[in-house]
């Protein structure tokens, strides 16, 4: 009687325990998964075996996270019984990929404009101390680096009026307008450590991202934490170069926080061109309720980068390491220090509607001594961007419409000064600034069919500066000025039909506008420029996509016609300046294709990946007379006809892998006059390592070089420039090395 008393509790108490069979395998060709990562309920881990099989002892229901390298993330819940379970590879496919761009999570296929996605892949293939290169493998986007932490974005040839900075492109950072209310982007706040995923819109989208005739760059680092995990690497590399990471996540009940301190310094290629940045990251994520969500960010950087400036022909033939004349006594460089902060919130009224709401504060210490001034300026800012959506039904058709607003509103306190031996002299002049610009969007995405979507979007623009000046050395008139621009109304109309489960076409009429920036208008002379206009551009757009597992195909097609463009021009003391130069014709093609030419589960060599982007960007200036020069029919400075990416990606099933990547440049004109041109070159890139998880830990060792085939080139030149100081010389050929080190507890 006791033995079978025993026996029957024993029964009982096995019976208690969850009996959950699971085999994972691959989504492509079925075979099985070994060594598959399952993390049950965020804290035992269980690994499959060679039948991809794993039993998994733990109380039901339990909630399981796949981890496997190669292959996307899954999160699953499961009671007891036998479960199959298949993982999709990091796929290339368009069918598999989700964006949300104009406010919309889709699929890319049903997109129904041109949007590139640059992931943590793409990041990784590079040296991982600036997003250039990952960002110049998409068709028709361009960062231009004219010295260490010293960016130009140009997307569809918008660099145009961007002697420095990033203007014409409006940047997003987890939700929160990062580009000022004043219409520039301090893009080189951010480390890459700060970016897992970005989404660029090219063209004109301001019919829900407001001004900016080159597009909009999304870029993502929020947290959605699966797992508890600290991680650190360290890289170093030529001219000095080295990078120091930190990084923590925590959850913290449904939710958690996310940390992390990145601090990279290099000597630079050039004289006068080191850098030194630190930034630091907290994020938080809350879900309160099934209704409610809160998202927090915090970002502190600060940054100090020389500026060598730029050389002409002979410097370059002579010493292209060498700074321009002036630049070292006077020690021309930049520093800033920036804090911001965002608090984010989900409320979901219901499964149809729901609103999405960020406001943001952020401060700014600039301090800028050059050649022939030195900037000082004290900023504050603060802004929101609000959103509500519904999924209803119109005619018996699905219909989403998204209605929202953003504001932000800028203050700086900016002096210029004489600059005597890189220390600030007599004050020159003085002004209080203040920088405002709002919108209303509307959109509405109609399902005609259920192969026919029908997209109209709209939106109601304004912004304004206030000048107030208080000091003017040279007795000009001093007090408040302003500009209020006239509102603006931009639509967008789009359709996309979707030929199959694996293709699609689409066709859209969009505008766009973009008024000049504080910067342009108010000049380092000291003038103020408010005659200059804003540009206005209408852009018409066709393309086609083709998305299967193993392949990946995209063209598309567009015609810019932009009036009131704004262009550079330096005067006699060499002081950069705007007008509006008439009209350009901007004719463009992208096209881009992706090929897994192997796909092995089992195999020694698990991925060979190979990928090519063209652009084609024929631009001209259609009415552009200044003056006694003509230059109409031009083709638009600063922009190459033709660029080539090519990639091949290689991942074996020991850990080791090889990124391949090989980028053509066409000749681009320098001048509007068409006389001097930067001659075509070949940047060759090269990363290899070895990756591979032990127990719990994550380890990554790699090196690589860039511009392997040793040009010489520059990477952004300075445009319509004063003497002939053109060039900007890259680095030749460099090394680096690194490691990474991960623990999942």
């Amino acid at each position: 009687m006791k033995n079978a008393i025993i026996l029957f509790l024993l029964l009982l108490s096995s019976s208690l325990q969850a009996q959950i069979y699971v085999r994972v395998s691959d989504f492509e060709s079925k075979k099985p998964l070994e060594k598959v990562l399952l993390k049950v309920n965020n804290s035992k881990d269980y690994l499959t075996d060679k039948e991809g099989k794993v039993r998994i002892e733990e109380q039901s229901p339990v909630s399981v996270t796949f981890f496997l390298e190669g292959y996307r993330s899954l999160v699953a819940e499961f009671q007891d019984g036998y479960f199959e379970i298949e993982l999709k590879p990091i796929s290339i496919s368009l069918s598999g990929v989700t964006v949300s761009a104009f406010e919309s999570e889709r699929p890319l296929l049903e997109q129904s404009a041109a949007v590139s996605v640059v992931t943590e892949r793409d990041f990784n293939r590079f040296n991982e101390t600036s997003p250039v290169n990952a960002f110049n493998q998409k068709a028709g986007v361009r960062i231009e680096e004219r010295a260490p932490a010293s960016y130009r974005v140009s997307i569809r040839g918008s660099s145009l009026r961007s002697p420095f900075g990033v203007r014409n492109v409006k940047v997003y950072w987890n939700e929160v307008p990062f580009t000022s209310p004043d219409g520039t982007t301090a893009l080189n706040l951010l480390d890459l450590a700060n970016i897992k995923r970005a989404e660029v819109v090219k063209g004109p989208s301001g019919s829900i991202y407001g001004a900016g005739n080159g597009g909009a760059i999304s870029l993502f680092s929020q947290p959605n934490l699966t797992e508890n995990r600290i991680a650190t690497e360290y890289l170093t590399g030529d001219f000095g170069l080295s990078r120091f990471r930190l990084g923590l996540s925590q959850q913290v009940g449904e939710g958690g926080v996310e940390a992390s301190f990145v601090s990279q310094k290099s000597d630079g290629y050039r004289e006068h061109s080191a850098v030194d940045r630190q930034v630091f990251q907290l994020g938080g994520f809350f879900p309160i309720s099934e209704k409610q969500e809160i998202r927090t960010q915090l970002l502190i950087s600060d940054l100090d980068y020389q500026i060598p400036g730029a050389l002409n022909a002979a410097q370059v033939e002579q010493n292209p390491k060498q700074a321009r004349p002036g630049s070292v006594t006077q020690n021309s460089s930049i520093s800033q220090q920036t804090v911001l902060l965002s608090l984010g919130h989900l409320y979901r009224f219901s499964e149809k509607t729901n609103n999405n709401t960020t406001v943001y504060l952020n401060t700014n210490n600039f301090e800028n001594p050059f050649i022939l001034d030195y900037k000082k300026e004290l900023g504050f800012g603060y802004g929101l961007r609000t959103k509500f959506t519904h999924d209803g039904e119109l005619g018996g058709k699905s219909l989403r419409l998204i209605v929202g607003g953003e504001y932000q509103n800028g203050l700086t306190d900016a002096q210029n000064f004489g600059n005597r031996a890189g220390v600030a002299d007599t004050v020159r002049f003085s002004d209080k600034l203040r920088a405002y610009q709002g919108f209303f969007f509307q959109q509405a995405e109609w399902n005609l069919n259920s192969k026919l979507l029908f997209t109209l979007g709209l939106s109601e623009n304004f912004s304004g500066y206030e000048v107030d000046r208080q000091i003017d050395a040279t007795r000009k008139p001093t007090g408040l000025q302003s500009r209020k621009f006239d509102p603006v109304v931009i639509p967008r109309v789009a359709l996309n039909y979707r030929m199959n489960a694996f293709s699609s076409v689409y066709g859209s009429v969009s505008s766009g506008f973009s008024p000049p920036t504080i910067d342009e208008v108010r000049t380092n002379e000291g003038s103020l420029n408010f005659a200059l206009e804003a540009e206005k551009g209408i852009n018409y757009e066709v393309g086609y996509r083709l998305g299967k597992e193993k392949f990946n195909f995209e063209l598309i097609g567009y015609y810019l016609k932009l009036e009131e463009t704004i262009t550079t021009f330096t005067n006699a003391n060499g002081v950069v300046l705007f007008r509006n130069a008439g009209s350009t014709d901007q004719k463009g093609i992208e096209a881009t294709v992706d090929y897994a030419l192997l796909r092995n589960s089992d195999g020694f060599v698990r991925d060979i990946l190979l990928g090519t982007a063209y652009t084609g960007q024929f631009f001209k200036f259609d009415e552009y007379a200044k003056q006694a020069n003509d230059f109409s029919g031009n083709d638009l400075t600063g922009v190459p006809k033709h660029n080539l990416v090519s990639r091949l990606d290689l991942r074996t099933s020991i850990g080791f892998y090889l990124n391949f990547t090989h980028q053509f440049t066409d000749k681009i004109p320098l001048n509007d006059a068409n006389t001097v041109y930067q001659e075509s070159y070949d940047l060759v890139n090269m990363r290899f390592g070895y990756v591979r998880k032990i127990g719990k830990f994550d380890l990554e060792v790699f090196a690589g070089v860039d511009n392997l085939l040793d040009e010489s080139y520059s990477l952004g030149n300075d445009l319509n420039a004063f003497a002939a100081r053109f060039y900007q010389p890259a680095p030749t050929r460099n090394w680096y090395g690194g490691v990474k080190l991960g623990l999942n507890y």
